[in-house]
């Protein structure tokens, strides 16, 4: 301890005789004193800032484990789309609410009349990555995309988009914030 206060008194030292020797010492130092201060302040902003993010992540129920291994039977016809059948991740039931993620097969073949419909989903995050097969997409902005296994793309909160065609194997992740979300359907 005494080595810190004596290595801390030569230090200020130090700087009192930089500061002395450019003839308005007493102007830089206090300058440099109040900027100290400011400093000091924003640090306590910053950590009441801290404090109330902590605090709105407590009020967010704790999250857990979600594990999910394929099985078959595990695909429903229960989702958005009727031409698609879904496995659950169990993301949603494990993050209460603040995200889902599912596997999507949409059943083939390809019916334009019944898929390629205009529409835009009212969420925060959406990520489709294709695990199998190929889908061809339309979205706002960018036009037409063939996506094929391997590929992946986010889709902004309420772009409109469509799915123009897709293989009969195809096989997608989409990952979404929130878990439930409106989607709406627009006319062409």
């Amino acid at each position: 301890m005494a080595k810190k206060t004596a290595s801390r008194s030569a230090a200020k030292t130090a700087v009192k005789k930089k500061w002395s020797g450019l003839g308005a010492g007493a102007k830089k130092t206090s300058a440099k004193s109040s900027a100290r201060k400011t400093i000091k302040s924003k640090g306590r902003v910053s950590a009441a800032k801290k404090s109330a993010a902590k605090a709105a992540t407590k009020a967010r129920p704790k999250q857990r484990v979600a594990i999910s291994h394929h099985r078959e039977e595990d695909f429903k016809a229960d989702g958005l789309r009727a031409y698609a059948k879904y496995r659950d991740l169990g993301i949603a039931a494990a993050s209460h609410g603040l995200a889902q993620a599912h596997v999507i097969r949409l059943q083939g073949p390809c019916n334009p009349d019944e898929v390629s419909k205009l529409h835009f989903h009212d969420v925060e995050f959406q990520m489709v990555y294709v695990l199998k097969g190929w889908v061809k997409t339309y979205m706002e902005g960018e036009g037409e995309t063939l996506m094929q296994q391997g590929s992946a793309w986010t889709q902004p909160p309420r772009i409109r988009h469509m799915i123009l065609d897709y293989s009969d194997d195809v096989e997608l992740l989409e990952v979404i914030l929130p878990a439930e979300f409106k989607t709406v359907e627009l006319k062409a």
